[in-house]
């Protein structure tokens, strides 16, 4: 007999993969039952609904990504060492992805609108993670005199991760890493200029 807790989480992962590569509107629970090898029931024994599935794996994805990306910052020391971990966790998504079909705040960014509010309102939580991650190196950066005193760090935030979500998307597109290199280099020169 299969322990709870482990099929649970096979169902997750593989679901959180598929969500993440077709999308989560074109992701049927019959994919789903292909993917892991079990039936509808044992799928709906452990989560109410294919909604509840769906949120369930954002926030798998989601831990993978900060659970990585925060690793790498917290062994950096300096700002310009945290900001290089943040442009190198980016960078690497076009060669060692985390998890297939790239990105999981850009997918589901991209997909969720008004008609599914909780996925959007997880997503949203995603990314106000991420920017007030982005704005405490900032911050940090200031207060340890390693950026510039009059540096706005909301607004750097939101350049810094627009601008490698915009890269990733293009290169993805593109099947290129040319514009999340371009990207990065634009963001190192902005690091330069507000780094004291």
């Amino acid at each position: 007999m299969r322990n709870a807790e482990t099929t649970k989480d096979l169902i997750i992962r593989e679901s959180a993969n598929l969500f993440n590569t077709q999308g989560y509107k074109a992701t049927s629970i019959s994919d789903i039952t292909k993917a892991t090898g079990f039936t509808k029931g044992a799928i709906y024994r452990h989560f109410e609904s294919k909604s509840d599935l769906e949120q369930q794996a954002l926030r798998r994805l989601a831990k993978l990504m900060f659970t990585e990306l925060g690793e790498t910052i917290k062994r950096a020391t300096t700002f310009q060492d945290k900001m290089e971990a943040i442009f190198s966790f980016f960078g690497n998504y076009m060669h060692t992805p985390l998890y297939q079909g790239g990105c999981p705040l850009l997918n589901a960014a991209t997909e969720v609108d008004d008609t599914n509010l909780i996925l959007r309102q997880q997503t949203f939580n995603m990314l106000a993670l991420l920017k007030a991650s982005v704005a405490k190196i900032i911050e940090n950066g200031i207060k340890n005199n390693q950026v510039k005193k009059n540096t706005d760090t909301l607004f750097y935030a939101t350049i810094f991760i627009a601008t490698l979500e915009g890269g990733i998307m293009m290169s993805r597109l593109e099947r290129n890493s040319e514009a999340i290199l371009y990207t990065i280099g634009h963001l190192r020169n902005i690091t330069n200029q507000i780094s004291a």
